[in-house]
């Protein structure tokens, strides 16, 4: 039986070598791609309407039950029962999207603020995301959740109602400071009144997405945080008048004159007490990237009932 050449071993091991490299390579894309899935499913965008949920005080006293003991005072301080109800929604939220995302059973998960009032959930060995953090928002009819795996995430929802009976000239005057002057200029020249009011809120909803996303409190230095936009798409945002592109914002209008906005950012600026609360603040830039460019979704409409169910023994409609 004749051999093959050394031409012929050449060829066969050639080949053979091939599809070897090209199994590594197809092996390597298949763990990247399920990786980065694995990655996106960190990025949660979640909303309840309030106004839809009407519960007797049984029900609300059974919806209130699976939140530890030590957060209800946070819900019974308010009188009003509007006001209870975001208070109770933002909290099912923040419980039920961490026990669906991570797994940790419901006993076991821990909550906890910073000193500036943002909510995060305690280092956890069942958190596969490398830097898993929320932000949580209510007003008028809707409360909303945020979640990110790498980034910094912060949420605001504004109702674009005037309380009480003032002007619209008078309310936004009471807020001009925290405003720089191009942005004031904008506000100011918007148009009618409906048109002024709906400007003011679009950047006010902007900057609370961002100093919520830092986990800084009410003592941010607002005015020194300016918004430029094209039509309210391509936002960015420029502090000290220095253009931050590691951030992204994105704008949503709501039912009943209610605007969302979410920030996205590098951790690398947040306030050092939050800084505690995740897995790491210094990321390699590709790395960030990945989480930076994650798609950002719309946000899924949850009911009160929806997020019940998913505790153990709950029957709301008892």
């Amino acid at each position: 039986m004749p051999y093959p050449s050394i031409q012929a071993r050449f060829e066969i091991a050639t080949v053979d070598e091939f599809f070897k490299v090209m199994f590594v390579i197809i092996c390597f894309y298949y763990f990247l791609i399920q990786s980065e899935m694995e990655i996106e499913d960190g990025v949660q965008r979640w909303l309840v309407n309030t106004s839809n949920w009407d519960p007797s005080p049984h029900q609300f006293s059974i919806a209130m039950s699976v939140i530890p003991q030590q957060q209800h005072s946070s819900i019974t301080r308010f009188v009003k029962i509007e006001d209870r109800k975001r208070a109770l929604v933002s909290r099912l939220l923040q419980y039920a999207l961490v026990h669906q995302l991570i797994g940790i059973p419901f006993h076991e998960i821990a909550i906890n603020r910073t000193a500036q009032g943002k909510p995060y959930l305690e280092k956890h060995q069942n958190v596969k995301f490398p830097n898993f953090n929320f932000n949580v928002s209510h007003h008028g009819d809707y409360v909303a959740i945020a979640s990110e795996p790498i980034c910094l995430v912060g949420l605001d929802i504004v109702s674009c109602f005037i309380p009480g009976k003032e002007t619209v000239s008078d309310f936004i005057r009471n807020f001009s400071s925290y405003f720089s002057r191009l942005e004031w200029e904008k506000i100011v020249n918007a148009g009618s009144d409906e048109d002024v009011l709906d400007v003011f809120f679009r950047y006010w909803c902007l900057k609370e997405a961002f100093v919520k996303a830092l986990g800084t409190g009410v003592g941010y230095k607002l005015d020194h945080v300016e918004f430029h936009h094209k039509d309210w798409t391509n936002i960015y945002v420029k502090v000290d008048g220095d253009v931050l592109n590691d951030w992204s914002f994105w704008l949503s209008e709501l039912q009943g004159r209610h605007r969302i906005a979410v920030a996205r950012g590098h951790p690398r600026i947040a306030t050092e007490n939050f800084k505690k609360t995740l897995k790491q603040s210094h990321f390699d830039n590709d790395f960030y990237k990945l989480g930076f460019h994650l798609p950002n979704p719309v946000f899924v409409m949850r009911t009160v009932e929806e997020l019940c169910s998913l505790f153990p023994h709950m029957e709301l409609n008892a």
